[in-house]
C-alpha cells in the first residue's frame, strides 16, 4: 500500500487514521462546515465508519480513493479533510472535494489546499484532468478553485440530493498542461 505524504508551505496531506476521527468530526459534524455538502452533519460513529472505509480503500489495488487529513504545517493539527477519487472508467481523471474547520476560513487555506491536491494529482498520480463540483452558493470554494487555476465548466442541474432537496452543482476543472504552465 502506498502511503500519501504531500507537503506544502502551510499545509500537508496524509492518509487519515483512526486517531483523526475527533478532528475530522470537528469538520464533518459541524453545521457550518457541512452547509454546502450533500449530507447533514455526521455523528462521531459515522465519521469513524468513513475513516474505516477510507483506510480500506487505501489498501485497494489499484487505489482509486484517497481520503486525506489536511494538516497545519506549523502546529501539525488536523484542520480539514480532502478527497481525491479516480474514476475507474477514466483513470486519467479524478474528482476532488474538501472541507475545512470553520476556524480556518478566510485565510486562503482553501486555495492552498486545492493547489496541494492538484500538485498531488498531477505530480504523484500522473493524472491528466482533475475536477471538482461545488454548491452554487459556496463562493469561497469558487474563489479557491479559480485562484488555484481551475476553470469553471458549467452547471449540472439537480446533481445531488441533499437533506434540503435537490441541489445543482457548478463544475470546475484543470488539465495537466494548463496546471504545468502556471
Amino acid at each position: 500500500m502506498r502511503r500519501v505524504v504531500c507537503n506544502g508551505l502551510r499545509l500537508g496531506l496524509r492518509d487519515v487514521t483512526e486517531a483523526d476521527v475527533p478532528a475530522l468530526h470537528a469538520v464533518y459534524g459541524d453545521a457550518a462546515a457541512t452547509q454546502h455538502m450533500p449530507f447533514a452533519p455526521r455523528s462521531p460513529r459515522e465519521v469513524a465508519d468513513l475513516v474505516g472505509q477510507a483506510m480500506e480503500a487505501a489498501r485497494a489495488e489499484p487505489r482509486l480513493l484517497y481520503v486525506l487529513a489536511v494538516v497545519d504545517a506549523e502546529h501539525r493539527d488536523v484542520i480539514g479533510v480532502a478527497r481525491l477519487r479516480i474514476e475507474p472508467e477514466h483513470p486519467h481523471s479524478a474528482e476532488i472535494g474538501f472541507g475545512l474547520h470553520p476556524h480556518q476560513w478566510g485565510r486562503g487555506i482553501g486555495t492552498d489546499l486545492v493547489r496541494l491536491l492538484l500538485s498531488f494529482g498531477f505530480k504523484q498520480l500522473g493524472l491528466h484532468r482533475i475536477w471538482g463540483a461545488r454548491s452554487p452558493s459556496n463562493l469561497p470554494a469558487q474563489l479557491a478553485m479559480l485562484t488555484a487555476g481551475m476553470v469553471e465548466e458549467g452547471r449540472i442541474r439537480h446533481h445531488l440530493r441533499t437533506p434540503a432537496g435537490w441541489r445543482d452543482s457548478v463544475v470546475h476543472s484543470v488539465l495537466e498542461d494548463e496546471w504545468t504552465e502556471r
